[in-house]
C-alpha cells in the first residue's frame, strides 16, 4: 500500500492527520510536475471561485477531523521540492513517517520556519528524526534531485494525476475523501 503526496497539497495534509496505523510506504512527488506530465491544471488556483470553494472546503474537513490548519505564512517562499527532497532522504518506515508528519504540521497545522536546510533539518532533529542532523547539506544536492525526479515520473507512470494518491496494487484511491474506500479495499485485501 502506497501514499503519494506533496507538502502543497492542504488535502494530502488532511489525509496524512487520518491514516492512523495504516501502514503505508511513504511516497513524496512533485505534484506540480506530475500535472504538466499528465496534462492535469492546478484548478484551485486557476479558477478564482473554485479556489475560494477549496478554501471553506478545508475548514469543514479540518473541523471534521478535528485538526488544525493553519497555513505556513510563509508558503509562498518555501521551496516544496526542497521539502520532498528532504523526506527521500529519510529512509521509508518510521523515520520517514516522524518527517512527513512534523514537515506537514508545520506547512499546514501549526506553522513553522521551513525556509532554509537549516531550518528543515532542525524541524525534523525536533521530531526525533534519526540522521536529521546531516540533512542540510545533503537536501539541496544533485541525488535527492535525480531521485525526486524518478519519483515523480514513477507516480506519473502509475496515474497519478494530483496529491494524495493512495493505490492498493493498481487500484488508486485519490483525495482525502477516499480514505474511507481505502480502507474497505485493505479490509478486502486482507
Amino acid at each position: 500500500m502506497a501514499f503519494h503526496f506533496d507538502y502543497r497539497s492542504p488535502y494530502s495534509y488532511l489525509a496524512m492527520t487520518q491514516i492512523g496505523d495504516l501502514d503505508l510506504t511513504l511516497h513524496p512527488f512533485d505534484v506540480i510536475d506530475v500535472m504538466k506530465r499528465v496534462g492535469n491544471t492546478p484548478t484551485t488556483i486557476t479558477c478564482k471561485v473554485k479556489g475560494h470553494y477549496a478554501n471553506a472546503d478545508l475548514g469543514r474537513w479540518a473541523g471534521r477531523y478535528g485538526v488544525p490548519l493553519s497555513p505556513n505564512p510563509k508558503m509562498r517562499e518555501i521551496e516544496g521540492r526542497r521539502l520532498l527532497r528532504a523526506t527521500l532522504a529519510v529512509p521509508d518506515g518510521p523515520e520517514r513517517r516522524k518527517a512527513v508528519e512534523a514537515l506537514f504540521k508545520a506547512m499546514w497545522g501549526e506553522p513553522a520556519p521551513l525556509g532554509s536546510p537549516t531550518e528543515i533539518a532542525a524541524l525534523l532533529s525536533s521530531a526525533g528524526v534519526a540522521g536529521s542532523e546531516n540533512l542540510a547539506e545533503q537536501m539541496d544536492g544533485e541525488e535527492l534531485e535525480a531521485l525526486l525526479d524518478a519519483a515523480t515520473a514513477a507516480a506519473a507512470g502509475k496515474g497519478v494525476f494530483g496529491s494524495p494518491s493512495f493505490f492498493i496494487g493498481d487500484a488508486m484511491f485519490f483525495g482525502n475523501d477516499r480514505l474511507e474506500f481505502l480502507r474497505e479495499a485493505i479490509e478486502v485485501a486482507a
